[in-house]
């Protein structure tokens, strides 16, 4: 039995958690799973053809593997075995993802519901101890967001929160407080002495390294947390709530949804706790058996290939480049391609990108090139921009922006930061090169009318810096968080406004903050 929480994790980020599913929906989807060793090689072998897992000589010829990413699914609610017939089937949750609906929007949802005791932690395997009745991320969030805590360490999750927090009473709350206060102050020696022994790993007591496999547990609960794009580990690696996000988790920690009943009732459970965002409840009739016809897998096939590439490149309607795109990766003809696309995904799927996108916003230096790219990619396919990546020019901004249909242009620096602040020697380049040399790397007539900086986010001096260059060149600025460019994407597709009203949002000379999207509708 294990003693602490606990999460699978046959791959520690979330992010290809749509395309596991697209290839569960593609070999064994409606197909009995239980003991059906054929279809696990098969689904096995469509995980590596993915690159979802890595090839190779399997140990066991058995489909292990194969069952690891099947759990991981059944543990975020987004599959369950059908009771009457043992049939894999789709929660509401992962019926979204497959329909194109934002994966961190649905898995967010997913995390802040994950529970113990659940059908998954009481499953033959696994077993987490009963003593826990706990929502885990909820319970972070709360600790986060409290003034005695305000960040966490992996030590501290690892070493502390996992194995005392079984509940969510203030008595038990308080205690955990208590514990990460001491564990600040001792350190190690804060522990129990026979620690190793009341929490040993899942093989045994590892008396050289008693803390790996708790440690391995904490990385990975931080970064499912990270996921969700409420909270996220600086460079220091401590993990806290990002300030955009702290009335969002306010929010979600005034509500106290129910505890989700007979986790011992497996398809009951999962049906419960796999309700997406936008259900109630599944009332769904799965009892109806649907005869799979040759055209159901095709369509299958194209699906599976369209969220692929969903998650590269921000999709927001359906071209004629995407239906050559993905009728070459399938094979199929580009009619029906196009015919099956526009059926089920009338509004592309930018969402799936998004999650990406987050993550490049806050890699650093190291990775600038592959963010401004995204960028370009970003107002193009979602904005309808005319969009150029001209930082390789040297000595000019990221990303230029034209719009023929507003009249006007803009210029984008990216910064890969989690708190980015102007610099005299930044802001010496965005007037003197960005700004007065426009002409060195555009040669059209269009006048220009923003610079704009997009950053994971920003110090407490950006407004004034913003303010500060628009006054000396007399062209307006701004600075734009990566969670308010994800909202004004998603927000866009859904309700397109003209470019002149994006223009308003890039050009007020502060930090763009959410009622600036509002106002505009988005």
């Amino acid at each position: 039995m294990i003693n602490n929480w606990w999460v699978t994790r046959p791959k520690r980020k979330l992010n290809s958690i749509p395309e596991t599913l697209a290839a569960v929906a593609q070999i064994a989807l409606n197909q009995e799973w239980q003991g059906q060793r054929g279809t696990h090689l098969d689904f096995e072998a469509a995980l590596e053809e993915s690159s979802l897992k890595r090839t190779g000589e399997r140990r066991d010829r058995r489909g292990g593997g194969g069952r690891t990413y099947i759990a991981w699914l059944k543990s975020l609610g987004l599959i369950f075995d059908q009771e009457n017939t043992g049939k894999l089937k789709l929660t509401l949750a992962g019926e979204a993802i497959m329909a194109g609906d934002s994966p961190v929007s649905v898995l967010t949802h997913q995390i802040l519901k994950y529970q113990f005791p659940s059908s998954y932690s009481l499953s033959k395997g696994v077993q987490v101890n009963e003593r826990f009745r706990i929502r885990p991320f909820r319970f972070l969030l709360r600790l986060l967001a409290d003034s005695r805590v305000e960040y966490l360490t992996k030590n501290e999750i690892g070493k502390v929160i996992i194995v005392e927090a079984e509940n969510e009473s203030d008595r038990c709350y308080n205690h955990v407080i208590e514990r990460i206060l001491a564990y600040r102050h001792c350190g190690d020696t804060a522990l129990s002495d026979n620690f190793a022994q009341k929490y040993p790993s899942s093989k045994g007591i590892n008396e050289e390294n008693p803390y790996g496999n708790l440690l391995d547990v904490a990385n990975t609960i931080q970064i499912w947390l990270e996921y969700t794009q409420l909270a996220k580990r600086g460079d220091d690696r401590n993990l806290r709530i990002l300030p955009e996000k702290a009335n969002e988790v306010a929010k979600i920690l005034s509500e106290n949804p129910a505890f989700i009943d007979r986790p011992n009732s497996h398809e009951y459970y999962q049906r419960k706790y796999g309700v997406d965002p936008k259900h109630k409840k599944d009332i769904r009739n799965l009892s109806d058996s649907q005869t799979v016809t040759d055209r159901m897998i095709i369509e299958q096939k194209i699906k599976s290939a369209f969220i692929g590439e969903s998650l590269r490149t921000p999709i927001a309607k359906i071209n004629s480049a995407i239906v050559n795109r993905i009728a070459e990766i399938t094979g199929v003809e580009t009619s029906f391609v196009e015919e099956t696309l526009r059926k089920f995904y009338p509004r592309g799927a930018v969402g799936a990108f998004m999650s990406e996108y987050f993550e490049m916003s806050f890699r650093g230096r190291d990775n600038a090139a592959e963010f401004e790219l995204a960028t370009v990619e970003l107002f193009k396919s979602v904005f309808g921009f005319e969009a150029h990546h001209v930082g390789p020019i040297g000595l000019t901004p990221d990303v230029l922006l034209l719009s023929d249909a507003g009249e006007f242009c803009g210029i984008i620096d990216n910064k890969a930061y989690s708190k980015y602040t102007i610099s005299n020697d930044h802001r010496n380049r965005m007037i003197t090169n960005y700004i007065s040399g426009l002409r060195t790397y555009y040669s059209g007539n269009l006048p220009l009318s923003f610079f704009s900086y997009i950053a994971g986010g920003f110090g407490a001096t950006i407004d004034a810096q913003i303010a500060d260059i628009a006054r000396t060149t007399s062209v307006h600025g701004s600075a734009i968080s990566v969670h308010n460019i994800i909202r004004l994407a998603e927000g866009y597709v859904s309700s397109p406004v003209q470019h002149y009203k994006l223009k308003e949002i890039f050009t007020v000379d502060r930090q763009v903050l959410l009622p600036d999207l509002e106002r505009q509708h988005i």
